[in-house]
C-alpha cells in the first residue's frame, strides 16, 4: 500500500478509513462484533489511518450510547503499533445544530476522555473539529502544543480550516493536516493548496465520495434507512428534485471508470490523489467490499492531462447543491 506524508513526518496509507458511519449519521449503529472484524480486515488490507471523533455517537437498541472511539480503540488495540489513529474534539451535536467549544479546559478534558475510550496512551493526530469563534487560533494551538509536549498527542490538525485561521495557528504550533471537505462535487478548498504547500500541511479529505453519491450506487434517498438516524435522508444531493442535476456528473465518472477498468468510486478518489501528493481521502463504509474497492483507488493513476480534463468538465457542468454547501466551483 502506497504511503503518503502528512505535514513533516506523519506517514499514513494513501487512503484512510473514516469510521464515523459505523455508529453515527448513517443509520442505527452497526453490530460491534461485525465492525471489529471489519476493522481488523482493514488493517490486513493495508489501511493504516483510521479516523474517528469524540462526537461520533449513536443510540444502541437497548438505549445505551454507541461511542465510535470505543469501537475503534478496542478493535485496533491489537494493531496499535501499526496504525495511525486520528480523533477530534470541540464539537457536540445538539439536535439540529453543532455546539462548538475549543476552550483550553474543554480540549484537555476531551483528550483524556478520548485516550480512555481509545485505550491508548497517545493520539497520533488530534483535530480541532470545528473553528470556535469564541477562542483565538493562537490559544487553541497553544493548548495543542502543551498536549504534544506532554506526549498525549503527537500531531494536531484543524477540520474545516480557512487560510487566516490556519496561518495564525501554525505560527504557534505546526499544523500537520487540515481535514476539509473535498470531492468532485465540492471543490472550494482547492484554493488552499498553495497555502498548504507553503506551510507543509497535509490535506485529509472528508466526504470524498459526496456521502456516497460519487460511487454511482446511491441515486436518491429511497435507498437509505428511512430513519432520522440516517442523515442522508435530508442531504440535498439525494433529494428527488436534484437527482437529475447530477446526471452529467455521474455519467462523466462512469465513463472515466470504464476507460480505466475501475469503479466510479475509485475514479473519484484517484482524481483527488492525483492532484497533490499530500491529499489523503478518508471514505467510510460498513462493508468489506467497499473497503477493498476504496483502497484499490491507490492503484488507479490519472495523468495530469486526465485530471485537467475532468476539472474542465466539472467547471462547465450543472450539479446539485450538496450537504455542507455548494462548493463545486
Amino acid at each position: 500500500m502506497e504511503e503518503r506524508i502528512l505535514g513533516v513526518d506523519l506517514a499514513v496509507s494513501a487512503v484512510g478509513l473514516g469510521c464515523m458511519g459505523m455508529t453515527h449519521a448513517y443509520g442505527a449503529p452497526a453490530d460491534v462484533s461485525e465492525m471489529t472484524e471489519l476493522l481488523a480486515k482493514a488493517v490486513d488490507m493495508g489501511y493504516t489511518m483510521f479516523d474517528t471523533a469524540e462526537c461520533y455517537t449513536g443510540v444502541n437498541p437497548d438505549g445505551s450510547t454507541a461511542y465510535n472511539e470505543e469501537l475503534v480503540g478496542a478493535a485496533l488495540k491489537p494493531y496499535r503499533d501499526r496504525v495511525v489513529i486520528a480523533t477530534k474534539c470541540g464539537v457536540r451535536h445538539m439536535g439540529d445544530h453543532l455546539e462548538v467549544d475549543s476552550s483550553r479546559e474543554t480540549i484537555r478534558k476531551s483528550v483524556e476522555g478520548s485516550l480512555k475510550k481509545l485505550q491508548t496512551d497517545h493520539i497520533d493526530l488530534y483535530y480541532q473539529h470545528r473553528i470556535d469563534p469564541k477562542v483565538e487560533p493562537e490559544e487553541v494551538a497553544g493548548t495543542m502544543a502543551e498536549l504534544i509536549k506532554e506526549g498525549k498527542i503527537t500531531h494536531w490538525g484543524i477540520s474545516e480550516a480557512n487560510e487566516e485561521y490556519l496561518r495564525r495557528a501554525d505560527k504557534v504550533c505546526h499544523v500537520t493536516a487540515i481535514q476539509n471537505r473535498l470531492s468532485m462535487i465540492y471543490r472550494d478548498y482547492e484554493k488552499l493548496f498553495p497555502v498548504l504547500e507553503e506551510l507543509n500541511v497535509g490535506f485529509v479529505a472528508f466526504s470524498p465520495l459526496g456521502n456516497g453519491l460519487l460511487t454511482a450506487q446511491y441515486r436518491d434517498k429511497s435507498q437509505f434507512e428511512q430513519s432520522p438516524a440516517d442523515y442522508r435522508m435530508n442531504m440535498p444531493q439525494f433529494s428527488e428534485e436534484r437527482v437529475a442535476q447530477n446526471a452529467a456528473l455521474l455519467s462523466l465518472i462512469e465513463t472515466k471508470a470504464a476507460e480505466k477498468n475501475a469503479t466510479p468510486a475509485q475514479i473519484s478518489l484517484a482524481w483527488m490523489m492525483a492532484k497533490r501528493p499530500y491529499i489523503v481521502p478518508i471514505p467510510g463504509s460498513r462493508k468489506e467490499s467497499r473497503l477493498r474497492e476504496n483502497i484499490g483507488a491507490a492503484d488507479i493513476h490519472l495523468t495530469e492531462t486526465e485530471v485537467q480534463e475532468i476539472d474542465n468538465a466539472l467547471d462547465n457542468m450543472t450539479m446539485s447543491q450538496m450537504f455542507g454547501g455548494h462548493g463545486s466551483r
